[in-house]
C-alpha cells in the first residue's frame, strides 16, 4: 500500500500590504536562523527538518519500484561520459593550463605541463580536497603571472560562501593565508604579492573588496571598495591585456565598473563612467588603438538597445568621450567582445542564432565565421593570451557533441582540436534536431528548439518534454547533452521553448518578459505547447513541462494557469512564492531582483502585479499535474522553504490526486549534487519522473 504524503501543519502567519491581507500557512517553514544554516545545515530547527525529510521519504517511495530502472539509467548516463576526460591546454607563456579528472573521479584535476611537451604536475586535485566532506565545489582558480602560485576556492557547504586558499606550486604547500566566507572571485596584481577578493554581507551579498597581501593575516585586509547600494552586486574581473583589473558592479539594468591599474602596488579603484539607471557597459582594453591607451566598451548607451561598441581613451574614460566604434543596429545583439593585440572578437546573435565577428583593428575590416545547422549553441573562450591572433571557440548542437577550435583571426583558418568523446557510442545521423516558431497570443512568434531521434512516430503519440527558463536576459543555448540522449532514445521528442525574459531575439525579447511584460513568459510558453500539439508532434496529456530557478517560478505559473495542457511538471529550486521574497528586503537576492520583476513594498501596482501571477498565492483548488519539485537547503538564491511551501499548499489543493513530490538535497545548495556521477542521479529522477508521467516504465 502507498504511504500517506506528508501533510505540512498550518500554522497561519497574517499582514495586510496596499491594504491586503496575506495569510501565510506555512511561513514557519522559513527557518529563523536561516543564515546559520547556510554554513552549517545541523543547526536547522527539529519540525523543519522533520518535515523536509518526510518528504524525502515519501518522494523515495515512490521512485522505489522503480530501482532498476533508477541504476540502469545512470549507468547508460555514465557510459556516455568520458570518465578521464580532458580539457584542451590553453597556454600561458612556458606553460599550457588544463583540467580533466581520473577514471571513477567526481571532481575535477586542475594540471600543468610545461610547453612545448613537457609532464604533467596536478596543481589541484578535486577528488582529495572533497575527501571527508558531504558536499564540495571548486569556484574560481588563477595562478600568478610569474606561475608561482595558485589561488583556489572551495565551497564545503553549497551555499556559495567561498574558502580562499593560496598554493606554492613549488612546493605545493598552502600558505596559512585563509580567507573564509567570499564570493569566491580572485584577482591577482601584477607582481602576484596581492590577492584582490570580495567578502559577503551578513546578507550573503557580495559587496566590499579587499586587498590581500601575501604573508599578512586576512583580518587586517584594507577594504579597497563597498558597494553602497543593496540592490547592487559586485564582481571581480580582468581585461584581456592583464593591465586593468575590473570591479563591476550592477543590477540586471544597470551597471558601473572600476579599473584597479595591477601594474601598481596599492592602486585604487578608479570609475569608468559613473552609474545611470537603464544604462549597461563592459570593459575591456588595448594599450595602443589608433595611438593612443584606450578602452572599448560594450553598452546600450544612447538608445543602443541591442548594444554598440564604442571607444574611450582610459585617462579620460567618462561618458562624453565614447565614440562609435561597432555602431547599434537593431535586431544584431551583440553578447561579449574580447580584444587583442591586433584584433577583436565579438559574440552576438541574430534571428535567434549566434555566430563571431571578427575585426581587423587597424584596418576595420571584418568577417564572420559561419556555420550551418538549424540550430546550435556557440561560446567564446580567449584564454590567456593577448599578444597573439589566436581565439578560442566552442561550437555544438543538439545533436552534434561539443567541439573544440582554434581560429587564427589573421589568415581565417580554423583547427578543430578536440571533439567532445562519447564512449558509448553516438551517430548524429540517428537524431533531427529543428527550429520551429510558435505564435504567441499577440502575434509574435517564440522560438522552439526541437531533438528527437530519427523514426519517432510524429503523430501525436510521442511524449514531449518541453524546457523553459526566460528571465534575466539569459538564452537556453541549443547546444548538445550526453543525458538528454538517454530520455530522446526512449521516444521522449525533447524541445526548448525561448520564450521572452531571454534575450534570443534581442534585447527586447527580454523587455517583454520581464516587470509589467512578465506574464508573456507564461503565456509563451504555454503557446510552445500548444503549437507542438497542434503540428502533431505530441498531445496534451503527452507534456512534461520542467524547468528551474526563475524557470521554475515559469513551472508554477503554468501549473496554476493551464493545469491541463502538461501531464507533468519538474521545478528545479523553483522560485514560486516570489510576492513574500520580493517583500523581504532582508534575503540575499531581494533588492538586486526589483528590476526584473518590481518593488512591491513601495509599488502598489507591482505589488498587485505580482500577487496575480506568484505560484505559491495563486494555488487554487483543481487538479494539478503531477509535479516533482527539488531543492537545496544550503541554496542561497532559491532558498528551501520556498518549493516547501509551494508543495504543501499544493497538496492542500488539489483535486486530481495526481503524486506531487518534494526532494530536498540536505547536503547542496542551487546547483544540486556537486560530484559529476552523483548529479547523474538526480537527472535519472527527473528523466524516471518523466517517463511514469507519461505511463513508460523504461
Amino acid at each position: 500500500m502507498a504511504p500517506e504524503p506528508p501533510r505540512a501543519p498550518r500554522r497561519p502567519s497574517e499582514r495586510t500590504v496596499h491594504a491586503v491581507a496575506l495569510t501565510d500557512d506555512y511561513a514557519w517553514l522559513r527557518a529563523e536562523n536561516w543564515r546559520a544554516v547556510m554554513r552549517d545545515p545541523s543547526v536547522l530547527d527539529a519540525d523543519i527538518r522533520a518535515y523536509l525529510e518526510a518528504e524525502n521519504s515519501f518522494a523515495d517511495a515512490y521512485f522505489a519500484p522503480m530501482g532498476e530502472a533508477r541504476t540502469a539509467l545512470v549507468a547508460e548516463m555514465r557510459g556516455r561520459i568520458k570518465e578521464d576526460d580532458a580539457s584542451v591546454p590553453a597556454p600561458d607563456g612556458p606553460f599550457a593550463y588544463f583540467s580533466r579528472h581520473r577514471e571513477g573521479g567526481q571532481h575535477p584535476l586542475y594540471c600543468r605541463k610545461p610547453l612545448p611537451d613537457g609532464p604533467e604536475a596536478i596543481l589541484l586535485d578535486g577528488d582529495r580536497e572533497a575527501e571527508g566532506k558531504a558536499y564540495f565545489h571548486f569556484g574560481h582558480w588563477r595562478h600568478t603571472r610569474d606561475h608561482a602560485r595558485l589561488a583556489f576556492a572551495a565551497d564545503t557547504s553549497g551555499s556559495e560562501l567561498y574558502g580562499i586558499h593560496i598554493r606554492d606550486l613549488s612546493s605545493g604547500a598552502d600558505l596559512p593565508d585563509v580567507i573564509e566566507e567570499t564570493t569566491g572571485d580572485l584577482l591577482w596584481s601584477a607582481d602576484g604579492t596581492v590577492l584582490y577578493y570580495i567578502r559577503r554581507d551578513a546578507e550573503h551579498r557580495p559587496s566590499k573588496v579587499f586587498r590581500h597581501v601575501l604573508g599578512t593575516d586576512p583580518a587586517t585586509d584594507s577594504l579597497i571598495y563597498e558597494e553602497p547600494d543593496k540592490g547592487f552586486f559586485v564582481s571581480l574581473g580582468e581585461t584581456q591585456s592583464h593591465r586593468y583589473g575590473l570591479i563591476a558592479c550592477g543590477d540586471h539594468e544597470t551597471s558601473e565598473v572600476h579599473l584597479l591599474d595591477l601594474a601598481e602596488t596599492a592602486p585604487l579603484p578608479r570609475c569608468v563612467a559613473p552609474r545611470e539607471t537603464g544604462v549597461r557597459y563592459e570593459v575591456e582594453h588595448h594599450p595602443d588603438l589608433a595611438g593612443a591607451d584606450s578602452l572599448i566598451l560594450l553598452t546600450n548607451a544612447d538608445g543602443a538597445e541591442d548594444f554598440k561598441l564604442v571607444t574611450a581613451p582610459t585617462a579620460t574614460p567618462g561618458r562624453a568621450n565614447w565614440r562609435d566604434l561597432v555602431p547599434h543596429r537593431a535586431g544584431r545583439m551583440i553578447l561579449s567582445h574580447t580584444v587583442f593585440a591586433g584584433h577583436m572578437a565579438r559574440l552576438e546573435r541574430e534571428a535567434g542564432l549566434p555566430r563571431i565577428i571578427v575585426r581587423d583593428l587597424a584596418s576595420g575590416d571584418e568577417h564572420a565565421i559561419a556555420f550551418d545547422e538549424e540550430a546550435y549553441a556557440l561560446g567564446l573562450h580567449p584564454g590567456f593570451g593577448f599578444d597573439t591572433s589566436k581565439v578560442r571557440f566552442t561550437y555544438a548542437s543538439m545533436t552534434t557533441p561539443s567541439e573544440v577550435w582554434d581560429y587564427d583571426m589573421a589568415t581565417r583558418r580554423r583547427e578543430m582540436l578536440k571533439r567532445q568523446e562519447v564512449p558509448s557510442g553516438h551517430d548524429p545521423a540517428d537524431y533531427v534536431t529543428r527550429r520551429l516558431y510558435a505564435p504567441a497570443p499577440d502575434g509574435e512568434s517564440v522560438p522552439v528548439s526541437l531533438l528527437y531521434r530519427k523514426g519517432t512516430p510524429l503523430d501525436g503519440s510521442a511524449p514531449l518534454l518541453l524546457y523553459g527558463y526566460g528571465a534575466y536576459g539569459i538564452t537556453i543555448p541549443a547546444g548538445f547533452s550526453t543525458s538528454r540522449l538517454s530520455l530522446v532514445d526512449r521516444g521522449f521528442i525533447y524541445a526548448i521553448a525561448h520564450v521572452r525574459g531571454g534575450t534570443d531575439k534581442g534585447w527586447r525579447w527580454y523587455a517583454d518578459g520581464k516587470l509589467a511584460n512578465k506574464p508573456n513568459t507564461f503565456t509563451d510558453f504555454i503557446a510552445c505547447a500548444e503549437h507542438l500539439v497542434a503540428e502533431g508532434f505530441t498531445k496534451a496529456d503527452r507534456i512534461v513541462a520542467q524547468g528551474g530557478s526563475a524557470g521554475g517560478m515559469l513551472m508554477g505559473a503554468i501549473a496554476n494557469m493551464r493545469p491541463d495542457l502538461f501531464a507533468g511538471i519538474v521545478a528545479e529550486v523553483p522560485f514560486v512564492d516570489v510576492l513574500t521574497t520580493m517583500l523581504d528586503d532582508t534575503l540575499p537576492l531581494t533588492p538586486p531582483e526589483w528590476p526584473e520583476w518590481g518593488n512591491p513594498i513601495t509599488d502598489e501596482a507591482a505589488f498587485r502585479r505580482i500577487l496575480a501571477y506568484s505560484p505559491v498565492d495563486n494555488v487554487r483548488p483543481r487538479a494539478y499535474p503531477s509535479i516533482f519539485a527539488l531543492a537545496g537547503l544550503t541554496d542561497p538564491r532559491v532558498t528551501y522553504w520556498e518549493p516547501a511551501k509551494w508543495v504543501a499548499r499544493l497538496r492542500a489543493a488539489d483535486t486530481g490526486g495526481r503524486p506531487i513530490l518534494l526532494r530536498t538535497n540536505m547536503d547542496a545548495g542551487h546547483g544540486g549534487a556537486a560530484g559529476r556521477f552523483d548529479k547523474l542521479d538526480e537527472v535519472a529522477l527527473v528523466y524516471l519522473f518523466a517517463l511514469k508521467t507519461v505511463g513508460r516504465t523504461s
